[in-house]
């Protein structure tokens, strides 16, 4: 049967001791730098060490999440981080950046590597190529079922969030924060672009006004925690490491008795939950939910618990009818107008102040509500006040006693896996009053305030033995005190190996690349002598696959990819192309910022590789330098000069678009106008703005400049392609 390990985030100490004395069985944290949560507290080295003793101290985990992605420049000291982490004892690292994936494994080969979310296992032969690189576990997407992944039968550790915010785009394929400003999800600063407000429209037709149309709800597994256990996923994780410690350490018990069929009552402790964080709930893609249901269109904010109506409003006061108790110091928002605020007086019906209400009650009009509102409570003092305060977590240990007259006393601790003998004076004959078993059992188990509780001591011994108090407690304490030091200091051994490299792809001609929608974008780009056309309708490439420069573009995130029934692809998810003899292009969404990634992707037979679409200008060019200088070769690459940018590919039918329909838009708070439309499987956001570049050097490092059309006729495709001649 599947041990199935609880995962708590933690984005400061406070949180990191709430996960552990509230029952984790390990727990994920960032650094400084490289982590998906860069707005987080986060560890600096020393306390990531204070972090990683304390954790191990009580038999937990510690993964430090190191997946962003890494630039060229950053390489030098992502390793040098990497080997911090690794001699301080980190149980593993949790990784995105493809490159520094293989790298590390290559380097640290004792090093445990879990492959992120971001790095978007979404298939089979996603998790079995990780496995094939010596990846221990995967962090699969949020979008698939739990049937997916039950079916995947690659012998790779499973991981799956159970709890928490849901991104809307397939994790590591969302460009939204990045393509409208400087703030990369994919470098751990998403501005949270899909928790603003946007309007439909199609043909300009306006068919939503101003709605949370990408706002998903909180993903809570609770109610199907069952199904979980029986699964063979070995751990089990929540998110929230931007969250409070109350929260960590509320939601860490909650599932803990869920998982250990503790006894609670879970409607109850749901209402304690909403009170700490509730975007409204969802069992999410993980039991296949309508894409729809995943949607809160109506605000993206902590809504609460609802606790009661507004029955009338004056300028001074709010008279509230309450279905669930309210206390001082509680904050509440109204539900319709989102107005809030705590509640510092609390006032009965004859106007005196009170410390909680449980039916009519009054409280101060601060925020000039005007209208009648449904009633939420979004803070829970007392809650919270208790929440504050640690719960008692004892390891269980052991000792065995043999004391024997004219013989060293001999003292064994044991935790079950460290066992820890020390042996001390002869044992002298009792004159006046012998030693008894009941009172050496009494001296050992006086544990106190350290971590540990004896759950059995063995004594064996004469009956009329000497054995000074004072010598007990002096063993006792140094037991405890090595014990504490070897549990704190558990590391892997540290292997360090030189990597080689051999990179041996020829360059060959420069030319034009383009991928197109339809058939007239198509037939231009063979009259203009591209060298490489990818089609995303597949009916059209099965029409045209004859000719030599068309390519298939495999659509993203695919459970069943087709990767070997194609003669020639454009790929967008990682796995094994070794195994034919077909044709592949990495596109630019296996996101490729540095030499290393697109190194190891050449070593899964790519053709040619298309640049990172989050570089800057002189970024693509160091990197392109860099990777001559490093491999004594100029690299075979793609750089997307102009077109609209995927921003986001998003499972199923969440704004009910017709299939297919191309003139749908989303309109943000700007009048930006982004192209969505469905494909039969995901629902994909195309950037409100072509990508346009042409700076002549930065042109001339690249093997192909590459052209993404999307609604351009042929008078539209030769002009801008003139540009470039």
């Amino acid at each position: 049967m599947t041990k199935h390990e609880l995962l708590v985030p933690a984005g400061d100490m406070e949180s990191l001791k709430q996960a552990i004395h509230n029952g984790a069985d390990a727990i994920y944290l960032g650094c400084k730098c490289f982590g998906a949560r860069k707005f987080a507290r986060n560890f600096d080295n020393e306390e990531i060490v204070e972090a990683i003793k304390l954790a191990h101290l009580y038999g937990v985990k510690i993964y430090v999440t190191m997946n962003t992605l890494v630039k060229d420049e950053e390489v030098t000291y992502f390793l040098e981080q990497v080997e911090f982490l690794y001699k301080s004892g980190v149980d593993a690292i949790i990784v995105q950046d493809f490159g520094m994936i293989c790298l590390v494994r290559n380097m640290y080969p004792e090093l445990e590597i879990h492959a992120s979310t971001q790095a978007n296992t979404s298939s089979k032969e996603t998790a079995k190529l990780f496995y094939d690189l010596g990846v221990k576990r995967v962090v699969f997407s949020r979008e698939m079922t739990l049937e997916e992944i039950n079916s995947i039968d690659v012998p790779i550790e499973k991981e799956v969030f159970i709890h928490g915010a849901l991104c809307i785009s397939y994790s590591g394929c969302c460009l939204m924060s990045s393509m409208l400003g400087t703030r990369s999800g994919n470098r751990g600063e998403c501005a949270g672009s899909c928790r603003l407000p946007y309007s439909l429209e199609l043909d300009g037709k306006e068919l939503l006004s101003k709605k949370y149309l990408l706002s998903t709800k909180e993903l809570n597994s609770s109610s199907r925690i069952q199904e979980l256990l029986d699964s063979d996923i070995a751990s089990f994780k929540i998110e929230g490491r931007m969250k409070s410690p109350e929260y960590v350490g509320f939601i860490t018990r909650f599932y803990r008795n869920l998982i250990d069929h503790k006894k609670i009552d879970l409607t109850e402790e749901t209402s304690k939950l909403k009170t700490i964080f509730n975007r409204e709930f969802t069992n999410g893609n993980l039991f296949s939910t309508p894409a729809v249901e995943l949607m809160n269109n109506k605000t993206p904010n902590h809504i609460g618990l609802e606790i009661g109506k507004v029955l009338e409003v004056t300028p001074q006061k709010i008279k509230i009818k309450l279905t669930q108790p309210l206390n001082q110091q509680d904050a509440i928002r109204f539900l319709n107008s989102g107005k809030g605020f705590i509640v510092n007086f609390l006032y009965d019906e004859k106007d005196k102040l009170i410390n909680q209400a449980t039916d009519i009650c009054y409280v101060d009009n601060k925020v000039n509500l005007t209208e009648c509102d449904i009633v939420c409570k979004t803070q829970d003092y007392k809650l919270l006040t208790e929440l504050k305060n640690l719960p008692e977590r004892k390891i269980n240990i052991s000792y065995k006693v043999a004391a024997f007259i004219d013989k060293p006393l001999e003292i064994t601790i044991s935790d079950g896996i460290n066992n820890i003998t020390e042996t001390k004076n002869i044992v002298a004959k009792s004159i006046n009053a012998p030693l008894t078993k009941e009172r050496i059992k009494e001296q050992l188990e006086k544990l106190g305030n350290t971590p540990f509780i004896s759950t059995n001591t063995e004594i064996s011994s004469d009956n009329n033995i000497f054995i000074s108090i004072k010598e007990l407690n002096e063993l006792r304490r140094y037991l405890v005190e090595k014990l504490i030091s070897l549990r704190e200091n558990s590391k892997r051994p540290f292997i360090k190996k030189q990597v080689e490299f051999n990179y041996s792809k020829q360059q060959g001609d420069k030319g034009k690349t383009a991928s197109v929608y339809t058939e007239e974008q198509l037939t231009t780009c063979l009259e203009l002598g591209f060298s490489r056309i990818y089609v995303i309708d597949y009916n059209l490439y099965e029409k045209y696959k004859d000719n030599e420069s068309i390519y298939y573009k495999i659509p993203r995130c695919t459970r069943i990819p087709k990767v070997l029934e194609q003669e020639r692809n454009l790929v967008s998810d990682y796995y094994d192309y070794k195994e034919t003899e077909n044709k592949y292009i990495a596109d630019y969404s296996l996101n490729v910022t540095n030499i290393y990634t697109m190194y190891y992707l050449n070593e899964l037979k790519m053709q040619s590789t298309t640049l990172s679409v989050e570089l800057t200008d002189n970024e693509i060019v160091n990197l392109l330098n860099k990777f001559q200088s490093k491999f004594n070769q100029v690299p075979v690459s793609e750089l997307l000069v102009y077109g609209r940018v995927e921003n986001m590919i998003i499972k199923g039918n969440i704004l009910s678009l017709e299939e297919k329909n191309y003139g749908y838009r989303i309109i943000d708070f700007k009048n930006r106008r982004f192209p969505v439309y469905f494909d039969g499987i995901n629902t994909h956001i195309l950037n409100f703005e072509n990508k346009n570049i042409t700076d002549k050097e930065l042109l001339s490092k690249v093997t192909h400049y590459r052209f993404d059309f999307f609604d351009e006729d042929a008078t539209e495709i030769k002009k801008i392609v003139n540009q470039y001649l």
